[in-house]
Parts: structure tokens; C-alpha cells; sequence
């Protein structure tokens, strides 16, 4: 048997839910996920700087090879932030070479990107276009606003088949769930 046939039992958790469909579940099974107050919780648990790094080496690993040599060369030593409010999460950074690093400590952002996980969410898997996420204010973007507004377009053209197929799956169900969620625990 191949090594990538063998069963894992975290490979087959993995498949099975990027094979669910979130709007299908039930109601009160939706209505367990955890909320972005509990999920505040957990992560007030980890260093801000740990969150920075963590955030950029994920980023440095799954996005930063997608992008242009001219998307790079724009980026270059600007300071950017992304505020997850709901959360309570600030993560800043900024490109140095070929890799994107955590903001230093009294270097304020150039650019802001506010608002909740879910509408975040929502820009990163491209389920809700980012014009209407800003129009309708439920994303806030601050400081320097051309270059805000940049970054924006280049993660919106950003050739998704450059992105590892699975980390797309993953962040569209993931994106599904945490919507249908929201919407159970509305109603």
C-alpha cells in the first residue's frame, strides 16, 4: 500500500469535512459551533507577537508565492494591519525581501483592513464581493487608503490556482460553516 493511501484518521476527518456541506446541517448542530466570543477566548490565550508570526509564516508559506513580482515589489516595506474585531485580534505586517514579517513593536500601520472574522472570512474566499463588504461598512479600511485599497485588488486577483487546492476547500467550507452558524444562532 502507498504511504498516501494509507488511512490516518486525521486525513480522513480532513476529507470528511471538506466533503461536508455547513448549510445542510441541522439548526441546533450549527448552533454548537463556537461563537467569535468564545473563539476570543482561545485566543487571548496566545502573545500578540506569536500571533504575528504565526499569521506571517502561513502567509509567507500559502499566499506569498501567488503573488506577482510586481505585486512583491509594491508591497515592499509597507506596513499593513488587519483587525478582526470580534476577535479582539490585531495582526501587522510588512514585506521584507521575500518574506512578510510581523510589524516591529512602534512602527504604525499605513493601512488598516477592520472588521468581524466572518466578513473576513468572507473576503478571503471571495463567497461576498469586497466592494460590497466595504459599501455596506461591515469592512472598514483606514490610514492610507490607496495603498489599502491596492492590496485589496492584488489579493482579489490573486490566481487562485497558484493556492494549494485543499487550503481553497478549506477556507471556502470553513467560510460556509462559520455563515450558517452565525445565521442558526440568529434565529
Amino acid at each position: 500500500m502507498l504511504p498516501n493511501a494509507c488511512p490516518h484518521p486525521l486525513r480522513e476527518a480532513t476529507m470528511s469535512f471538506l466533503q461536508c456541506v455547513p448549510e445542510r446541517f441541522p439548526k441546533p448542530l450549527l448552533r454548537l459551533f463556537p461563537s467569535p466570543a468564545h473563539w476570543r477566548c482561545v485566543m487571548a490565550q496566545v502573545p500578540p507577537p506569536w500571533q504575528n508570526r504565526i499569521l506571517c509564516e502561513l502567509a509567507n508559506r500559502l499566499v506569498l508565492p501567488a503573488l506577482t513580482a510586481e505585486a512583491r515589489q509594491f508591497l515592499e516595506g509597507r506596513a499593513l494591519s488587519v483587525e478582526v474585531e470580534d476577535l479582539g485580534l490585531q495582526w501587522g505586517f510588512t514585506l521584507h525581501g521575500t518574506r512578510l514579517q510581523p510589524l516591529p513593536a512602534g512602527r504604525t500601520p499605513e493601512a488598516i483592513i477592520r472588521g468581524r472574522a466572518l466578513d473576513l472570512l468572507l473576503l478571503a474566499s471571495q463567497l461576498e464581493d469586497a466592494d460590497t463588504l466595504f459599501f455596506q461598512r461591515r469592512l472598514v479600511m483606514t490610514g492610507d487608503t490607496a495603498l489599502g485599497l491596492q492590496t485589496r485588488n492584488l489579493l482579489d486577483q490573486l490566481p487562485r490556482e497558484h493556492l494549494a487546492p485543499g487550503l481553497r476547500i478549506l477556507v471556502n467550507r470553513l467560510t460556509r460553516l462559520a455563515q450558517a452558524a452565525h445565521d442558526a444562532r440568529r434565529t
